[in-house]
């Protein structure tokens, strides 16, 4: 049996699937429990199974203590503070704990993993504090907080409601009781990197949809703004053939198919456009390279065992390094550096916007004076854009030893994870101004239309937000815009009108 891997655009069809599978056999874990207990029959030391754990691994455990270091570590551990994890990621959390445990390689006990298959099954999520690790031996705190529930304590969140509760009343509600934790069992909980690997699989997986959005923004603004498509040319990315390059001027020049916008302005004379609009397959395209690199090591992170120590089928408990989160903190700063610069460029192209180039009115409305019209909005953008210069800030070049110095190299991926969350979300909004700003701008330009592409996408947002003739309360059309592009809609609305975009 082999659980199914686990790829970014499709976690929860993956995991669903693992999670199938791994109800339906145990074997692996039959096989390294199995190899767990012939370990302790042989009174050999082996860490973490009847000795202590970081500074204190040289101490030896007796049987009947056992049971109490494994319930001791995770009460131990469980010093989280501050805002609790989102839901939705810590629901991740559990289930790539679960995908990790069975790969057999943990030797955890068969009541162990069959309640936390339970809580899965039940949508039991645990109530997580989102600060406390250094991703060094994985992310200790955040998982011992996770694995509370197993032995009766800590809390899950309400069912209906944004709040923690005892964990004790819904395990009772759900038929479940706690179990009594068998050597190595709570060491195999809090080993590992899933934390850091829940938030950059739930960032990659929106971040490959907003690299998509932010090209129809791209062509969208180039429309409105009357801007030049010779940029875009194929043979002007052969000759510096990066991959996101040439996806990105691809889906551009799709999106532009059939403008009459750009035949009305074909020999006016302009030479060159600024760089946000005539950049953008160089500045989006290696965003996107970035975004694919991060992917990359995602998805290698997400089908790895990062416990310790590792027991294999042939009988060999190995101590090693696999809960180090080094990988994963350079590629969560890396994706959160590629994803503030699809922002800045945005911002970019929104300020461009309101300056009346071409024909568009001043601030994109003709009665300024008594209205702001859409000034206020870069405002926010530009504050958002300036935030995330101080998110990026890489945690990974950082450490602070732990443990008496057992742990004296750390990886801080754990800081860098919870950076990007926070990067990605303004990440949104700013682009939200600009799809706000830019379908305003477009409309000015009618009747001549845009490119097929971008059509179907400026008619798509004019289905949930208007045309504003004069100020109102711009707010609620910047949280539809988010919406929207959180869903990809532009994309599809795109595809529909026959611009299919890589």
């Amino acid at each position: 049996m082999s659980t199914t891997h686990i790829r970014i655009g499709h976690l929860a069809e993956d995991l669903g699937q693992s999670l199938k599978v791994l109800r339906d056999d145990d074997t692996p874990v039959a096989t390294s429990r199995q190899v767990v207990e012939d370990a302790l029959s042989s009174g050999k030391a082996h860490y973490g199974i009847n000795t202590g754990f970081g500074a204190l691994a040289n101490q030896r455990i007796s049987r009947e203590e056992l049971t109490d270091l494994q319930r001791n570590i995770l009460l131990s551990h469980a010093c989280g503070v501050g805002t609790p994890v989102p839901r939705e990621i810590t629901r991740l959390m559990l289930q790539l704990k679960i995908h990790a445990l069975g790969l057999g390689r943990s030797g955890i006990s068969r009541e162990t993993f069959a309640l936390l298959l339970a809580f899965a099954e039940h949508d039991l999520v645990p109530w997580v504090p989102s600060r406390g690790s250094v991703g060094a031996s994985g992310d200790l705190a955040p998982l011992a907080h996770m694995c509370l529930p197993l032995i009766g304590r800590g809390e899950f969140w309400a069912a209906d409601e944004d709040r923690p509760v005892p964990a004790s009343g819904r395990m009772k509600a759900a038929g479940l009781s706690p179990v009594d934790l068998q050597a190595k069992d709570g060491l195999a909980l809090i080993n590992g990197t899933q934390l850091m690997s829940a938030y950059g699989a739930f960032v990659l997986e929106r971040a490959l949809v907003l690299r998509r959005e932010a090209d129809v923004l791209a062509a969208m603004s180039l429309e409105a703004l009357q801007g030049s498509a010779a940029p875009y040319d194929a043979r002007v990315h052969e000759i510096r053939p990066h991959v996101g390059q040439r996806q990105v001027a691809a889906n551009v020049r799709a999106l532009l198919d059939g403008s009459e916008i750009l035949e009305s302005h074909r020999d006016c004379g302009k030479v060159q456009d600024p760089y946000c609009l005539r950049c953008v397959p160089q500045v989006h395209g290696a965003s996107r390279d970035a975004l694919d690199y991060a992917v990359g090591v995602l998805e290698t992170e997400l089908n790895a065992v990062t416990d310790n120590p590792l027991v294999f089928p042939e009988g060999d408990i190995v101590s090693g390094g696999n809960f180090h989160g080094q990988p994963l903190a350079l590629a969560l700063d890396f994706a959160a550096i590629a994803l503030a610069e699809l922002a800045s460029i945005s911002e970019r192209r929104t300020y461009l916007l309101l300056e009346g180039h071409d024909g568009l009115p001043k601030l994109l409305m003709r009665d300024t004076g008594v209205n702001s019209g859409f000034m206020i909005p870069q405002y926010t953008a530009a504050a958002l854009v300036s935030e995330n210069k101080v998110l990026c800030h890489p945690a990974s070049v950082d450490s602070i030893p732990t443990s008496l110095g057992q742990e004296d190299h750390v990886s801080m991926g754990s800081i860098s994870a919870l950076k990007l969350l926070d990067v990605m979300q303004n990440v949104e909004h700013v682009l939200a101004v600009e799809l706000l700003t830019a379908a305003q701008a477009l409309d000015f330009r009618e009747p001549l239309r845009p490119g097929r592409g971008v059509e179907a996408a400026h008619k798509a947002l004019r289905g949930v937000v208007a045309h504003a003739h004069r100020d109102y309360e711009v707010r609620n059309d910047l949280d539809r815009c988010a919406a929207l592009l959180r869903d990809g809609a532009m994309t599809r609305a795109a595809a529909a009108g026959g611009s299919e975009l890589s």
